[in-house]
């Protein structure tokens, strides 16, 4: 079996998102919007280059996807501390979709933590698309203002996005990466299904 070569550019952006979750937490902690909004924006771009740079150069690996799951679960997990921090008041009418999307998040982690023993890596189409416009919502949040329609069509998305992901976790017997959608892990274990004796 050929080794994965897991230092590249992808990983390393993945890996600096990680490192930057406690300095994040601490702008957080010590009131400091203005470099809280710097480092998460930054983080945010990082975050659509990695796949960017992972798919062009072919530079995708089981050993990348976790981590940069990992990394994004951390700066969603920031972003919305910020949010109840330094947004609230602009947020309070709509806040309950962001408590249910946590609430969608939160099930899909302790699922895959209970049966698999690590965090979830499926890198769904849905959670891509969610995490675009998830992504588009805090950049334009914390860089200039409060956009309600984005925030509603991020909070759909992304209760589309987790419910997928809770099923596959559900009916899943192994973690898969890029497991696509329901649909292809339908049809994957329908053509395993007539492949039997």
């Amino acid at each position: 079996m050929k080794k994965e070569n897991i230092y590249n550019v992808p990983n390393f952006l993945s890996f600096y998102r990680l490192l930057t979750f406690p300095l994040i937490l601490w702008f957080i902690y010590a009131g400091n919007e203005h470099l809280f909004a710097i480092f998460l924006c930054i983080n945010l771009v990082t975050d659509i280059l990695d796949g960017l740079i992972a798919r062009t150069f072919n530079l995708k690996t089981k050993f990348g996807a976790k981590l940069d799951s990992l990394a994004d679960n951390g700066m969603f997990i920031a972003a919305f501390i910020g949010i109840f921090a330094f947004k609230f008041d602009e947020m309070e009418a709509s806040i309950w979709l962001l408590w249910l999307f946590f609430g969608f998040f939160i099930t899909g982690l302790a699922i895959s933590l209970i049966k698999f023993r690590q965090y979830p890596s499926l890198h769904l189409y849905t959670t891509k698309v969610g995490g675009y416009v998830q992504g588009i919502f805090i950049f334009i949040l914390f860089a200039w203002n409060y956009a309600e329609p984005l925030f509603f069509a991020a909070m759909i998305v992304g209760y589309i996005s987790h419910i997928e992901e809770i099923i596959i976790l559900i009916i899943s017997k192994e973690m898969k990466t890029d497991a696509k959608g329901l649909y292809w892990i339908l049809k994957e274990r329908k053509q395993l299904k007539h492949q039997l004796p």
